[in-house]
């Protein structure tokens, strides 16, 4: 049973384009700034000014900002969901307004927050369509994976309680406003983990009287592929990458230490704690093969993500309704990239959907990978997320069956 709305999605989708310029500007301005990890004050500053513009009353949680937006008081509340953060890489795109403090919003998430707060407003706008709740999340250290579970155990999911959650993020080199729906574990977890190898320093032309942490670390490096290739059946997708390798000063001085870092990726939970279980066996094994020892630290991790399949359809038919149903695409099957939206994912009914952010058939300048210094982002879809967020949180209030 439902609840009938007076608008459609024509309306909503036009209202969007209305304050286009809005979306942009906001879009830029935080562009123009990016902030790293847990601490976004300037971000945070902003996303809090623009809603206290459009009548809000944001407060700050676990440094992210939340606001709620209620119609008709039944109950029900639906969770939205952006992050802020950006990434330590130098920004090579040359905009008007691109960054120049050595960070860079290479993932989208500049555009994440300036959709919801095109949502905020548009909420504003049919606030009296709204059958219960909307809960804005504004959400820090997505790339670090420490931003929803800092929030998450600060209690945003408290005060009042969402019944649901929905999130959107954009895809480079996926064609402009094209809506990927994905059912199921959607993403891979990711686990970032730190070998420190230890060894005994000394001069190179006596290697004898030291321990080499440079060649326990080459050793541990190679021995690692083996988890995959000889540990793992064929069929059981999992990922073990070492993306960080540091030792030493000085061509001629055989180090201390040496470090390694990377991550472990797969649908699995259990399986990325057996693969983490034999990455310090390994090492610590291959240390003492070649007498110094290896320590084995997880710095941070985000589980599998798993799409609602009721809900994911439910929205993936909103976004027919919106775009056109030429313009969304139901799949089964994720891949091995990894959000930290996830862990809201096992404490309610989530979905988090993709947008196509571009191609280099559309421009040249898109469709560059994500996280690199030169990607370049369509900001026409900027008012089509801000209506997706509306338009999905609209109906799925109006379903009096989300009691």
């Amino acid at each position: 049973m439902s609840q009938t709305l007076t608008i459609t999605a024509e309306q909503v989708l036009a209202s969007a384009e209305r304050i286009r310029e809005d979306i942009v500007r906001d879009r830029r301005t935080l562009h123009a700034a990016p902030e790293v990890g847990t601490d976004l004050p300037n971000t945070v500053a902003c996303v809090k000014k623009r809603l206290l513009e459009m009548g809000y009353q944001p407060r700050e949680l676990a440094g992210g900002v939340v606001a709620e937006i209620t119609g008709t008081e039944t109950g029900r509340c639906l969770l939205l969901r952006a992050d802020m953060d950006a990434l330590r890489v130098t920004e090579q795109t040359g905009l008007d307004f691109a960054s120049a403090n050595g960070c860079m919003h290479a993932c989208g998430h500049d555009m994440h927050a300036a959709m919801l707060l095109g949502a905020a407003k548009l909420l504003r706008e049919y606030q009296g369509e709204l059958n219960g709740t909307v809960k804005l999340v504004f959400q820090p250290d997505e790339e670090g994976f420490t931003g929803a579970k800092a929030m998450l155990s600060s209690g945003v999911l408290k005060d009042p309680a969402p019944q649901a959650g929905f999130a959107l993020h954009v895809n480079s080199g996926t064609p402009s406003g094209l809506v990927l729906c994905g059912r199921g574990t959607f993403m891979a977890g990711c686990t970032l983990f730190r070998i420190t190898v230890n060894g005994v320093g000394c001069h190179g032309a006596m290697p004898e009287k030291g321990v080499d942490p440079l060649n326990i670390a080459s050793h541990i490096y190679l021995s690692l592929q083996e988890i995959i290739s000889r540990e793992i059946g064929a069929k059981t997708p999992a990922v073990v990458t070492i993306g960080r390798m540091t030792g030493g000063e000085a061509p001629n001085i055989i180090p201390q230490t040496a470090v390694l870092e990377g991550t472990i990726r797969s649908f699995d939970r259990d399986l990325s704690a057996q693969i983490f279980t034999r990455i310090g066996e390994i090492a610590q094994c291959t240390a003492q093969a070649f007498r110094g020892t290896a320590e084995v630290t997880e710095l941070a991790s985000a589980p599998p993500l798993r799409n609602d399949a009721a809900l994911t359809n439910r929205m993936a038919d909103l976004a027919g309704a919106l775009f056109g149903e030429k313009l969304v695409y139901r799949l089964d099957e994720g891949g091995m990239g990894s959000e930290d939206f996830a862990s809201y994912t096992y404490d309610l009914p989530c979905v988090y959907l993709l947008i196509g952010a571009g191609t280099k058939q559309e421009n040249p300048a898109f469709g560059e990978p994500m996280h690199n210094e030169r990607v370049v982002f369509n900001e026409d879809i900027l008012p089509r997320g801000a209506a997706l967020h509306t338009w999905c949180a609209l109906n799925w209030l109006a379903d009096k069956g989300n009691a």
